[in-house]
């Protein structure tokens, strides 16, 4: 482990701690510490305090993640089915490790957490901001006897289980977007990405990648371009641990994912448009340079979204879905 992360598990009771004692602690100089209190601070966005005669402090204290309490708060029923559980300081990307590794030497139920993501993504190849010992950067390996067109609604039923979670902690007002964007008053709380691949007939191997945001600082948040919140802003979200926070997402996730193999999306559908916060309201569909403007009645069995749109209903499986502040006409500046 490198000096900047043992600084970090140093300073991440977010008590002060004197540039001595961290210089004697890792074996290095008292300017080598400054040095790294300038790069967390200028490169990783770190709010650190520094007080004269007291040393240097997180302004927000770090809970780390912790392998052996995550098991510990999954029930037996979540470990059954899990076949490994990683957790890294860094990674460029808990999908791309994933989609990297040999079918021979990863298997169904493997889940990979990190600390940081150095290239992290979205939605649409869009950067996921992921500084360290902040927030959750989940990724999780599962495979399907199922083709992979027979998995187009799963991105929804995962969706469903971030919900869940959310709430079985305690957060209220969380919603959907279609396809899987999970919001807290119109503002983005988490995003998930999948990765299909699989024979034609199947089998499949998922990769289902979550981001959720615990805590963010502007500076950290400065990049990312739609409105945002996270789970420390939220009245409802504070104070929930990320170690309880990961258990939960894995023992929703999982048992999402298990229900979806034997059932599909059809038994969630009234469970989705309950979550669902668009749902009657006139929306924008971009695909593309192509853009629809229509009523949202739903989804369908298979995860399309159904648009009222010039007086028929049609099933779109792909775009990006905006709320109209004017719905007056669901046919302005309408593309067919």
């Amino acid at each position: 482990m490198g000096t900047r992360y043992l600084l970090i598990r140093s300073l991440a009771d977010g008590k002060f701690h004197s540039g001595e004692v961290l210089a004697q602690q890792l074996g290095v100089s008292r300017a080598a510490v400054w040095k790294q209190i300038v790069g967390l601070r200028e490169q990783w966005g770190m709010d650190i305090h520094a007080v004269s005669g007291r040393g240097y402090r997180l302004i927000h204290p770090l809970e780390l993640l912790q392998q052996t309490k995550i098991l510990a708060l999954l029930p037996v029923v979540t470990r059954r089915v899990l076949s490994k559980l990683e957790i890294h300081d860094s990674i460029a990307s808990t999908n791309e490790h994933l989609m990297l590794q040999s079918p021979v030497d990863v298997s169904s139920g493997h889940v990979c957490l990190a600390e940081r993501q150095t290239m992290g993504r979205g939605r649409r190849g869009r950067e996921w901001i992921s500084p360290y010992g902040n927030n959750i950067y989940l990724s999780l390996l599962w495979r399907f006897p199922l083709a992979p067109i027979e998995l187009s609604g799963l991105s929804l039923a995962a969706g469903l289980a971030v919900v869940r979670a959310l709430n079985q902690l305690g957060v209220t007002e969380i919603g959907l977007k279609w396809p899987n964007d999970v919001l807290w008053r119109e503002r983005k709380l988490a995003g998930l990405l999948l990765e299909v691949t699989g024979e034609s007939e199947g089998p499949s191997q998922v990769v289902l990648g979550i981001g959720l945001n615990t805590l963010l600082s502007n500076q950290q948040a400065s990049r990312i371009d739609q409105p945002w919140i996270d789970l420390a802003s939220i009245p409802s979200g504070k104070g929930i641990e990320r170690n309880q926070l990961a258990a939960e997402l894995i023992h929703q996730l999982t048992n999402a994912l298990e229900c979806f193999e034997t059932e599909g999306l059809m038994p969630l559908l009234a469970e989705w448009q309950q979550q669902d916060l668009y749902h009657n309201k006139i929306v924008s569909l971009r695909m593309g340079e192509r853009t629809i403007v229509g009523k949202h009645v739903g989804i369908d069995k298979n995860g399309a979204l159904l648009l009222l749109h010039a007086g028929e209903v049609k099933a779109y499986y792909a775009g990006e879905v905006s709320l109209r502040l004017d719905q007056g006409d669901e046919h302005a500046n309408a593309a067919d």
